[in-house]
């Protein structure tokens, strides 16, 4: 479920990134945009993942983790792009050939549907195998609401220095 939390606030900055982009200095270049905002997506959930989502688990030194992050998102960044580089430039799904509706249209489902499910579903296998391969190796943070297990010590209602008096 964290996963996912954090998979879909990675998305909506990817959206808000590349459409960003889109609309301003890489108008012509949608899978330029595409990519930078999926890198810059990957750098937060990084560290959004290894904080929250797989927080327990790990079982490597961080620079080796981070190494292992780094490629597999590297290909889960091209996973992302592939079908919209495909709607571009194979199938021709770009302006003059078609509207700039369809284009728009095109660009989402293969972009931002597609591109992002086939990485999410490769990401969420790669980091357990690879990234944070062992399960519970780092403590999980103290839970505020547990009910201790043995009471807590009372102290005297009557300090000792009352009773010396």
């Amino acid at each position: 479920m964290k996963f996912l939390i954090v998979g879909g606030f990675c998305y909506v900055v990817s959206l808000v990134l590349n459409y960003g982009l889109r609309l301003t200095v890489l108008d012509a270049k949608p899978v330029t945009a595409l990519t930078i905002a999926n890198v810059i997506a990957t750098v937060v959930s990084y560290f959004l993942n290894r904080e929250w989502s797989f927080r327990t688990r790990g079982g490597r030194r961080r620079h080796h983790e981070m190494l292992l992050y780094s490629v597999v998102n590297g290909i889960g960044v091209a996973l992302n792009s592939a079908p919209l580089w495909v709607a571009q430039y194979i199938f021709g799904l770009h302006v003059p050939n078609v509207s700039r509706t369809v284009e728009e249209l095109s660009d989402f489902i293969f972009g931002m549907v597609i591109g992002v499910a086939l990485a999410m579903v490769f990401r969420l296998w790669a980091y357990r195998v690879w990234v944070f391969p062992h399960d519970d190796v780092r403590p999980a943070p103290a839970n505020r609401y547990e009910v201790p297990t043995q009471p807590a010590a009372v102290p005297s209602p009557v300090s000792s220095d009352i009773s010396n008096a």
